[in-house]
């Protein structure tokens, strides 16, 4: 079953322009209020090979992390949200900088509240508080500081 619905799932109907530039307006205002850096990446399906051998979101979402260079800051304050629509699954992996501050068991409530909306069809406003809420706490434990608070990876969501 997982094989077919990483054959037919695809980002772009869930993710068109308009909702993706709401992500990105709101990641930008996010990042004025603290100095983490958010990074939003959604995959509809993984490569064939991928599936057949097992590999799961995680996984995948560490080499996104990678890949989309979000340890890529100043301050190792990178948080990356990576959505793999197939096997709605929702991972958020921290640069070491945050993860030093914020316990992992932190996410958890976020990826719920977004699998929730998500599970409603709702995927705008649940990509939409999933980004405040990451927010919040990236506000809580590193507040902006005006100088060190400058925009270092792009906010624009990025579509696999």
């Amino acid at each position: 079953m997982r094989v077919i619905r990483h054959l037919f799932v695809s980002s772009k109907r869930r993710f068109p322009p308009a909702r993706l530039d709401a992500i990105q307006h709101a990641i930008s205002a996010s990042e004025h209020r603290h100095r983490g850096e958010i990074v939003f990446a959604v995959e509809g399906s993984l490569p064939f090979v991928d599936v057949v051998r097992g590999r799961d979101a995680r996984d995948r979402a560490h080499e996104v992390f990678a890949r989309l260079r979000v340890w890529n800051t100043e301050h190792n304050t990178g948080v990356l949200i990576y959505l793999l629509l197939a096997d709605h699954a929702i991972e958020i992996v921290a640069d070491r900088g945050v993860a030093k501050e914020i316990p992992e068991r932190e996410w958890a409530p976020i990826c719920a509240l977004m699998q929730d909306r998500f599970r409603k069809g709702d995927y705008e406003h649940g990509a939409l508080e999933g980004v405040a809420a990451v927010g919040e706490l990236l506000a809580r434990h590193f507040p902006a500081d005006g100088e060190r608070n400058r925009d270092e990876l792009p906010d624009r969501p990025v579509l696999l």
